[in-house]
């Protein structure tokens, strides 16, 4: 089966696997010290491997840590380098994920879609302005109540769809293709335990992006960073000219922050922020978590230098308070590890060519698990799935752009080997 016969291929399964994926909830918990850090996450990971190893993949296994492995063996006589495709299992604790009731709305015509078991959430046409490339399609949501879990559900059943349709048409010649299925991607934990000696690729391409025909070599470097400040905590009866309330200042802190640029609400494209994600406090003590994103890795000292400053400002006014400032690295802009590798990017991007659509290249104001990967020593940029309106109640995908996912993955297979 040469390139163009991948684009005749009908028989796709994938909405079917998308389906049942769906109805198991593996929402992940940032507050869990356990990883996975939820095990209802493994009751989708076993069904995988089950299904991998009915189609055939023989060393298809879920290790101690929550990680799926898998193998589709080389079918070519070529020296191919291997190949990994992964996406995470779990879905984001920021909507639930239980009870999920998947619909599927055949044929679109522009419609604002209604969900039934809520219908104050409205999908509407005029907010979602890629629902315009979808007229014919058949669009699958949630029911109102929960996420779908496209994210990154959707990369997932691409996978096991395009590995099905690799063993069942040897015709395609590819090299060793590596499967991984990774818990916690959500929570940031996605690749604190891959054993990559175990996995044995040499690239790879997560299936996690949203519009269809797009692949994506940037994203945030990112930092974590923690204000904790320490007040005087006198009784209050006895307070006047003697207290000094951490609460009160962490208050003033935030409201400090700069509103018409270095926020989430305020940024767009490249520019970086200073996000406060959690505050906790007593008058004795309170702390401040922040975010703090830039695409450019040296602009995230620049970002704490200004927060510190504002904080030594703020504090300065209360002698018998103090504070620290601490900082920890999340995650590094994948683009400075993938321009060393062209030929991963070159390859993604005709593929998706290839699979019939125009390719964009594009960068995330967010990371992805390939982000940790490529600094791990695996190069991996991040292909599109199809989902849409991650982390809420109004998540789509159609099942033509799981389709055309499905597609890319085969060429990109196919491609590697053609160019060995």
């Amino acid at each position: 089966m040469d390139h163009s016969n991948i684009n005749t291929i009908k028989d796709f399964q994938v909405a079917d696997h998308f389906i049942r994926y769906v109805q198991i909830d593996t929402q992940s918990d940032s507050s869990s010290a356990t990883f996975p850090s939820t095990s209802k996450q493994l009751n989708l990971s076993r069904l995988l491997v089950e299904e991998l190893l009915a189609i055939g993949i023989e060393d298809a296994q879920l290790d101690k840590n929550g990680y799926v492995y898998a193998t589709i063996p080389s079918n070519t006589e070529k020296k191919v380098p291997v190949i990994c495709f992964c996406s995470h299992v779990d879905t984001s604790p920021d909507c639930s994920g239980k009870d999920v009731k998947p619909i599927i709305h055949t044929n679109y015509q522009g419609q604002d879609l209604i969900l039934p078991d809520d219908s104050s959430v409205v999908i509407r046409f005029s907010e979602h302005r890629d629902l315009g490339e979808q007229i014919g399609n058949d669009i699958i949501t949630a029911s109102g109540t929960t996420l779908l879990g496209a994210d990154d559900k959707a990369g997932v059943a691409e996978i096991m769809e395009a590995a099905r349709l690799l063993i069942n048409n040897p015709d395609i010649k590819h090299g060793d293709i590596k499967i991984l299925f990774t818990p916690d991607e959500e929570i940031g934990r996605g690749v604190d335990f891959v054993n990559l000696e175990h996995l044995g690729a040499q690239y790879a391409y997560t299936m996690d992006g949203e519009k269809a025909g797009t692949i994506e070599d940037e994203t945030f470097s990112a930092n974590a960073a923690k204000i904790t400040i320490h007040g005087v905590s006198v009784h209050p009866g006895f307070a006047k000219n003697k207290m000094q309330s951490a609460i009160k200042i962490a208050a003033k802190i935030i409201e400090s922050l700069p509103q018409d640029r270095l926020s989430p609400e305020s940024t767009s494209g490249k520019q970086g922020f200073l996000h406060p994600t959690n505050v906790n406090g007593t008058v004795e003590k309170a702390t401040i978590d922040f975010i703090v994103r830039d695409h450019v890795t040296a602009n995230l000292q620049q970002h704490e230098s200004e927060l510190d400053q504002l904080v030594k400002e703020i504090i300065a006014k209360y002698p018998g308070c103090t504070y620290t400032l601490e900082s920890k690295e999340q995650y590094r802009n994948m683009k400075e590890i993938l321009d060393q590798f062209p030929e991963i990017m070159e390859i993604g991007l005709e593929a998706i060519e290839r699979a019939g659509m125009k390719a964009e290249k594009r960068s995330i104001r967010g990371g992805t698990d390939g982000s940790r990967l490529s600094f791990m020593g695996l190069p991996c940029p991040n292909v599109f799935a199809g989902g849409h309106a991650f982390h809420g109640k109004m998540e789509w995908v159609s099942r033509q752009d799981m389709e055309k996912a499905v597609k890319t993955i085969l060429h990109i297979a196919a491609l590697w080997e053609e160019k060995s």
